[in-house]
């Protein structure tokens, strides 16, 4: 489905517009609230940082790799956790829609090797102005600086007369978090006195008899069948009024962008299961200390395999860098995905295949040459014909080989030593980074609880998920915001178009 077709407002049923609160500013938020408005609805987004986009800013190291230029059905097999459930959301919103979508936002995009796509310009930052220029045009109002509490219910009555009016169950237009028409109120005032300005979580009050809310979940409430989502609470004490919430406040991988699990609370107090979290797409640590001595150098072009014991978990080409703690790079990120639960248990090892275009005998022939044309040459000038510089003094250590040794004095059991480090370079990896370098976090909402199509939740009405903050994650290459991307477009379609009057 074209990304224009995608997006052509359903039409309207009868009765007032459809007022919709995001929680979350960055690419899922952003993306749900755009594909919401853009669909007739009232949107208001609630970002607690003073800008958006933070973790879109640091992604790719600056460049943001958005998505990755593949079919569909690629995207899928990219995906580590609940692959089954993205087969709506990926073929609603594929990677051509996201190209499309940003290359008609004004901002052109380029395919690089493995489908990897990014901004002409090589700027994450024109990704944020693209997304923040496309909720200003479908008139998104959104409010910087605003952490949310916690969520709002109602339970209707059978009679179905429960809900307040129109004037009242709308998003106060300005009065609920708005200071004087700018989006914010004034920290002095923002708070109220004594905590009077916010419902008690303990308790569930009724407005007018007619209505139960509360920024928690009331268990009373949430046991009817007919229990929706009715708003939001800041953290100042005002509350937000909407006919349905949208939670795209991410996981908690780099903390420091605002990443702090609130989304899993949310989800907590609405009675949804939150899976197991971890960090993942996260860097090793090893324990041998040789990593340590070649910190940054990148490598290029190598194979990387783990192993538990004889079992191989993980084998795969491409590139990689040591750290100052072990190893990192795009090789080791998507390793972290699979390798991660056995490591928990106990260390694995790792083997670097240096020269994987390589076979043994290839080279060993390839040795030979440079000796020949070196004989009288110590065997770390040979290295450097091989290696990297950073690299001679560990592979001479390794091998056992003394570095000044003539190469002429090299015996064929030494030259058996060089040629097994180079293809099967070992390194005992003993854990992972934690979230704070994590670029996503495994674990969140379940999805068994979360209509695929729509991202809604099966048990509150009103109440959708999208992005990091559900149990979804993939490897490197543009696939986890390619998630972000598709869930979020779901969730903001997925909210129905009219409410009865």
């Amino acid at each position: 489905m074209s990304f224009k077709t995608a997006m052509r407002p359903h039409r309207k049923v009868a009765g007032r517009m459809s007022k919709v609160a995001v929680i979350g500013g960055g690419a899922a938020g952003m993306m749900a609230a755009v594909a919401a408005a853009e669909n007739g609805h009232e949107v208001s987004l609630f970002e607690k940082n003073e800008k958006l986009g933070k973790k879109i800013y640091i992604t790719g190291k600056g460049r943001c790799n958005l998505t990755n230029n593949c079919d569909v059905e690629e995207l899928l097999q990219a995906v580590c956790v609940n692959r089954k459930f993205l087969y709506s959301a990926f073929y609603g919103f594929s990677s051509q829609d996201t190209i499309d979508f940003f290359e008609k936002s004004g901002m052109h995009t380029k395919t690089e090797r493995g489908g990897r796509v990014f901004p002409v310009s090589d700027h994450s930052s024109d990704v944020i102005a693209a997304l923040a220029a496309r909720m200003k045009k479908a008139g998104v109002k959104v409010f910087l600086g605003e952490e949310v509490e916690g969520l709002l219910y109602e339970s209707d009555s059978d009679d179905g007369k429960s809900r307040e009016d129109d004037g009242k169950s709308r998003m106060d237009d300005g009065k609920g978090c708005e200071d004087d028409g700018k989006g914010r109120e004034d920290d002095a005032k923002s708070r109220m006195d004594d905590g009077k300005g916010r419902e008690d979580d303990a308790k569930s009050r009724r407005d007018d008899g007619k209505r139960q809310r509360s920024t928690g979940m009331q268990a009373e409430v949430m046991q009817k069948e007919n229990a929706r989502v009715s708003g939001l609470c800041l953290r100042s004490g005002k509350k937000v009024f909407a006919d349905a919430v949208i939670v795209a406040t991410g996981g908690i991988s780099y903390r420091t962008t605002g990443s702090t699990g609130d989304g899993y609370k949310f989800a907590r107090k609405a009675g949804h299961s939150v899976t197991e979290l971890s960090p993942s797409l996260v860097p090793m640590e090893t324990s041998d200390g040789w990593a340590q001595e070649m910190q940054g150098l990148s490598l290029k072009n190598v194979e990387v395999s783990i192993f538990d014991g004889k079992k191989e978990l993980y084998r795969e080409f491409g590139e990689m860098m040591f750290t100052h703690f072990g190893v990192t790079g795009p090789l080791i990120l998507t390793a972290s995905t699979v390798v991660q639960k056995k490591l928990r248990q106990h260390p694995l090892q790792m083997y670097i295949d240096l020269k994987p275009a390589l076979s043994e005998e290839q080279l060993d022939a390839r040795i030979l040459r440079e000796f020949e044309a070196g004989k009288n040459r110590q065997f770390k000038t040979i290295l450097g014909a091989l290696f990297p510089a950073k690299m001679i003094p560990v592979m001479a250590r390794r091998t056992g080989i003394p570095a000044e040794k003539p190469v002429h004095d090299i015996s064929r059991e030494e030259r058996k030593q060089l040629i097994a480090y180079t293809k099967h370079f070992p390194l005992t990896v003993a854990g992972l980074r934690d979230y704070n370098e994590a670029i996503v976090t495994r674990g969140g909402v379940s999805v068994r609880e979360i209509n695929p199509a729509t991202m809604e939740s099966k048990l509150v009405k009103g109440l959708y998920f999208a992005g990091e903050v559900l149990d979804l994650d993939a490897v490197t290459g543009g696939f986890n915001l390619q998630i972000a991307w598709a869930t979020g477009y779901a969730a903001g379609k997925g909210v129905p178009c009219g409410v009865p009057e």
